[in-house]
């Protein structure tokens, strides 16, 4: 019995000296999806700071695909050491399970949750050409001509399709979807007037909107945004209940060892504390969340059947 406890202890010494030394190489945080939104910046924002206190390179490398399954398969199927980490907005965690039928990964068995970055609404926007300033007029010109209003997405099953699908349903209304390869093309294609309307997270578009470019028509939230007070929400312009928002965590392969994991929290947390990102961040619109790993977990099953009854209510589906 001695013999198999010392085997046992040395069999262990390796398991424990990985965790205490964590990190003990370069660390990748692997972003879902294209270069240029909210899910790319946030990462780069704070990826120096996390790579001067732990003392190991950190580099931000980009996995687009299938709405973010791509890159979040790529991260489910790592080493599970806390080297390889995963930006897993909402779309990840909680949504894509209820819209694809055969996902390459299980959001509650293949990860661990680290942490909620930040979160923010989205907003629906407008071409400023299109002759709509409220989202009465969006209704009725989509009522006076149906099928002939589109909206942008950044893919099919992101939050600002949801949006889109959600609105559809609610209103009685007939709009075509229009999936591009992440937000930014989107925005893009809606900037130049080739598609007229998009539901994109508030961070993504402000600035846009900001510079008269777009036309901010609702706020997707209960109350009104401290940076928007101007913007109504889409509840009281007569759509009540209508809330999409979207939020941006971390996530680990699920056998991380949980002092990694307890690592990562404390230090993306200090990194989105930096005054210079908290500014840059709340210029666009992003509140900071920074929880523990156990309040993530508990928020991302909250999330995970909020987002079951929106799929259902909206008829999305992604196959």
């Amino acid at each position: 019995m001695r013999m198999t406890n010392i085997l046992l202890a040395m069999a262990l010494i390796p398991l424990v000296a990985g965790a205490q030394t964590f990190p003990s190489r370069q660390i990748t945080i692997v972003v879902p999806y294209s270069p240029g939104s909210t899910s790319d910046l946030l990462p780069r924002a704070i990826a120096p700071l996390m790579s001067q206190a732990l003392g190991v390179p950190l580099i931000v490398e980009n996995g687009p695909g299938a709405g973010g399954n791509v890159g979040a398969a790529m991260v489910a199927k790592a080493e599970a050491s806390g080297h390889t980490v995963l930006m897993a907005p909402s779309a990840i965690l909680a949504t894509n399970q209820w819209l694809y039928k055969d996902l390459p990964y299980d959001p509650h068995k293949d990860f661990t949750p680290v942490i909620n970055a930040a979160t923010t609404p989205n907003l629906w926007v407008a071409y400023p050409g299109l002759p709509v300033k409220t989202m009465s007029d969006v209704i009725t010109l989509a009522k006076a001509k149906p099928g002939s209003l589109s909206f942008a997405s950044g893919g099919a099953g992101t939050t600002s399709h949801l949006c889109g699908e959600l609105l559809k349903t609610t209103a009685q209304v007939d709009l075509v979807h229009v999936p591009y390869k992440g937000p930014a093309p989107a925005a893009q294609d809606l900037l130049a007037g080739r598609v007229p309307l998009m539901c994109d997270n508030f961070s993504n578009v402000i600035s846009h909107v900001r510079a008269g470019r777009l036309r901010a028509i609702a706020l997707t939230a209960m109350k009104r945004h401290p940076q928007a007070p101007d913007v109504p929400t889409a509840d009281e312009s007569g759509l009540p209940g209508f809330e999409v928002n979207v939020w941006y965590g971390f996530a680990v392969p699920a056998a991380t060892p949980k002092p990694a994991v307890q690592k990562l929290n404390a230090e993306i947390g200090r990194a989105l504390r930096n005054p210079s990102v908290a500014e840059r961040l709340d210029g666009l619109g992003l509140a900071i969340v920074a929880d523990t790993p156990e309040e993530f977990a508990r928020f991302v099953a909250a999330e995970s059947e909020k987002m079951r009854r929106l799929v259902q209510a909206s008829g999305a589906r992604v196959d």
